[in-house]
């Protein structure tokens, strides 16, 4: 089973990354994975365990850990915001938060108040007390009024830390940055640091309210992207239109989209016609003509016309909150870089809180020199022991790179899958609908012993009447005229071979050279790219009907750019024809081909180049998602194309692009190595930084100005570095 927990209130990363562990230990839980971006804790339990009472276990992880955040069951997000049921009251991990009282919770620091009292309220506090701070340097040979100008300052600007130091340490909860930060400022005071004790919480503080504020920006930017979420149904009643919720509308039901409006549910339109707007589900620009008989999915917008739309799926099941609800799983399947961030920022504050210890203790008892100058530099090591800026920016870069990908009709399953697409280097496509339109046409008709091309085309129609084949569908399309079954008798279909039937008293064959062969029928070969229909009348070869797929305008485009990108093989695999085969693949350049296979036949085919390939490097297949469920499920990554409104290729693949434009795994793949550009900057920036700042603290060069730009400073940056992912296209 599995359930989504919103954490409501909990902005900082670090205590969200021991939450995750705590409740990733506990016996009913068979995985848990906290995402920073939305603030949901997704769990994965047992149905022998009864979630009433998981639930109650870790509201007391959450409350022995961060007693003030609103723990909630949450529904799904839904581009405006993410709802649930509250089951307690609530502040943060030690920062402030604002609790807004909006349909979208904005939520920075202190809950029960409104948003902008609470933020007047603390910068109201932060004036007060930098004026009382910067006043004391006009008294600066009179440490009498100074000393209590400091303190005062101290505790206006600083009090609310101090404050939950104390509650966390009584919690048990030592390591954390409330009480780093009260430690490294006292300490100052200690040491007679005082002006350098007060800004530096000054600035600490200053910094905090730009990060959330940042961090909270950023959950917004993502979100937006993903603004599809229809408000309203228009129903059809009897007694005219009723607004209601698309949750409230059943399959049967008739829905009226007006101009300008989202369409609230798949269906098919059975009045009006208008051009629609599909750029949220598929990242078109180009409007689309949608008219009486058409599909339309939830999501897209209506541009021009009025459309009455018959329901074809409930609201939980369309499009849109399908979109939605993959985009949101996809931040609990973690990057790998994103566990390793995990893992180490378990580690890293307790070794810079020894290596503090280390620098107070030992060099002046080597050197005798004064144990207040050790301290003060191993102050510094504890502003700089929050690992933050790492545990919030990373995810925030994989969630942003998702996010992004979604708006380009590019959907992937996870942050593994993100980072993972950064390894590809053996593309292997499915032909038929992948790299071809998978729309059969009669493309030539010839002729043998004085038949016309109008009888030849005639017989095979009436001999493909009844079959569900696209080459028998294009065959029928391209006779274009009435088929008058009663016409027919005796007919019977050979299974890898044709049709034969009696079709107006006559003797027909239609299939491929071998049934014609055992028929006795002497027929010449036709050689030529396509498949090719031999049709025999009365015993005598009358003709051959050639009929092509033809390529995707966007295939070659895409071959080239997975080339410019690295990819290093590229194989196509169909069970057409070898001389189909072969032409598609000379025609696109690919490396190499397996035509003729089942479907079977395509799961040992993509393992033989696995093993082939190596450990290095992945395995992608890109498939229609239909008929290539288990090829992508083998792949390393599967891709499933043209993934709109289909629930089968949604569930296979690992990655579904939205439209039929193979070009988009290029442009997937470029999203993913911005985001790991932007990921590795920010590990650079964070651990670079504050490894610098450790050094030159050590050697009583870097003071506590510094540290504390090493801590919040660095993670605001990292942040804002990371909505650069946002603008990837």
């Amino acid at each position: 089973m599995r359930k989504d927990i919103v954490l409501e209130g909990l902005n900082c990363a670090n205590c969200a990354a021991k939450i995750e562990n705590k409740v990733n230990n506990m016996e009913e839980i068979e995985s848990a994975s906290f995402s920073f971006a939305t603030k949901i804790l997704s769990i994965e339990y047992s149905e022998n365990h009864g979630f009433d009472n998981i639930l109650n276990k870790i509201k007391k992880i959450v409350n022995t850990l961060e007693p003030d955040v609103i723990v909630k069951v949450g529904d799904k997000l839904d581009g405006h915001g993410i709802h649930g049921h509250s089951h307690g009251k609530s502040e943060c991990c030690g920062h402030d938060h604002i609790h807004g009282h909006s349909h979208e919770h904005s939520h920075g620091h202190n809950h029960g108040e409104g948003e902008r009292g609470l933020l007047n309220k603390k910068t109201l506090k932060l004036g007060i007390g930098a004026v009382l701070f910067f006043g004391s340097f006009l008294f600066d040979k009179n440490i009498n009024i100074q000393l209590p100008l400091y303190i005062i300052s101290y505790f206006l600007i600083g009090g609310d830390v101090l404050l939950r130091a104390v509650r966390n340490i009584i919690r048990g909860q030592v390591f954390d940055e409330n009480f780093l930060m009260a430690l490294a400022t006292v300490g100052a005071f200690a040491v007679k640091e005082y002006p350098e004790a007060v800004s530096v919480m000054l600035f600490y503080q200053i910094g905090e309210i730009f990060q959330d504020i940042a961090v909270e920006r950023s959950r917004k930017s993502i979100k937006s992207l993903l603004n599809i979420r229809p408000d309203h149904a228009n129903l059809k009643t009897d007694e005219g239109l009723v607004v209601v919720k698309p949750e409230a509308v059943n399959v049967g039901d008739y829905i009226v989209v007006k101009p300008g409006e989202r369409v609230a549910l798949d269906g098919v339109v059975v009045e009006g016609e208008s051009m629609v707007d599909t750029s949220a589900l598929t990242g078109e620009s180009v409007p689309r003509k949608i008219k009486t008989g058409d599909n339309i999915l939830s999501g897209f917008v209506n541009n021009s016309g009025l459309l009455t739309v018959e329901v074809k799926k409930k609201f939980n099941e369309s499009t849109v909150s399908r979109i939605l609800d993959l985009v949101q799983n996809a931040s609990s399947k973690k990057a790998p870089t994103e566990n390793f961030i995990t893992k180490f920022a378990r580690y890293y504050t307790p070794i810079v809180v020894i290596g503090a210890a280390l620098v107070a203790i030992i060099p002046p008892i080597i050197t005798g020199d004064a144990f207040s100058e050790w301290i003060y530099r191993a102050l510094i090591f504890l502003v700089i022991s929050c690992p933050c800026a790492l545990v919030i920016s990373i995810p925030l870069g994989f969630f942003g790179g998702i996010g992004g990908a979604s708006k380009s009709g590019i959907l992937v399953k996870g942050g593994n899958y993100l980072e993972a697409l950064n390894e590809v280097d053996t593309v292997v496509f499915d032909k038929t609908g992948t790299l071809t339109k998978g729309i059969f046409k009669v493309s030539e008709i010839k002729v043998y012993n004085g038949f016309t091309k109008e009888e030849v085309l005639r017989a095979a129609a009436f001999a493909e009447v009844h079959s569900n084949h696209p080459i028998a569908k294009s065959i029928i399309e391209e006779f274009n005229g009435e088929i008058d079954e009663s016409l027919i008798e005796n007919y019977e279909e050979i299974s890898g071979h044709g049709i034969k039937a009696k079709v107006n008293g006559r003797f027909v064959l239609a299939g491929n050279l071998k049934l014609l062969k055992r028929e006795g029928v002497k027929a010449t070969l036709v050689n030529q790219s396509g498949t090719i229909v031999y049709i025999s009348i009365d015993g005598k070869f009358a003709g051959s009907i050639v009929i092509s797929d033809m390529l995707k305008e966007d295939s070659v485009k895409a071959i080239e750019s997975l080339r410019n990108q690295g990819v290093k093989k590229l194989i196509m695999l169909t069970g057409d024809l070898d001389n189909v085969a072969r032409q598609v693949a000379k025609e696109l350049n690919l490396d190499e081909y397996y035509s003729e296979l089942l479907p079977e036949d395509k799961v040992n085919i993509l393992e033989k180049i696995a093993e082939e390939k190596g450990s290095k490097g992945k395995l992608i297949f890109v498939g229609d998602g239909i008929n290539d469920a288990p090829v992508l499920a083998r792949a390393d990554i599967g891709v499933a194309m043209g993934g709109l409104g289909s629930d089968a290729a949604i569930e296979a693949a690992d990655v579904v692009l939205m439209t039929d434009e193979p070009s988009k795994l290029s442009q997937a793949i470029s999203i993913a190595k911005y985001t790991k550009k932007i990921v590795i900057q920010n590990i650079i920036l964070a651990l670079g930084v504050k490894g610098i700042v450790l050094v030159l603290g050590a050697f009583g060069v870097a003071t506590m100005w510094e540290a504390v730009f090493a801590d919040v400073g660095v993670a605001l940056l990292a942040v804002l570095n990371s909505m650069r992912v946002l603008k990837t296209k």
